[in-house]
């Protein structure tokens, strides 16, 4: 049982370890604009989203309305 949870936990953690890198790097290139290849299936889908919602993607929120955001999301 404990020889089980033990494998368990080290299969996690080795998986963990092999993602983070690969993970990391596509998030970095996200955060930066920069082209991904997830960018022909995620940003039909994104735009789609944001059309719906009545996002300006372009521009960034203020303070106020992020904590007015937050505070609905969370309500």
């Amino acid at each position: 049982m404990i020889s089980n949870m033990i494998l368990q936990i080290g299969l996690s953690l080795a998986i963990l370890l092999l993602l983070v890198r690969p993970l990391g790097a596509y998030m970095a290139r996200v955060f930066q604009g920069s082209k991904t290849f997830l960018d022909p299936v995620a940003k039909p889908v994104e735009r789609f989203i944001y059309r719906i919602a009545g996002i300006d993607h372009a521009s960034e929120m203020d303070w106020k309305t992020n904590a007015l955001a937050m505070l609905l999301f969370n309500f």
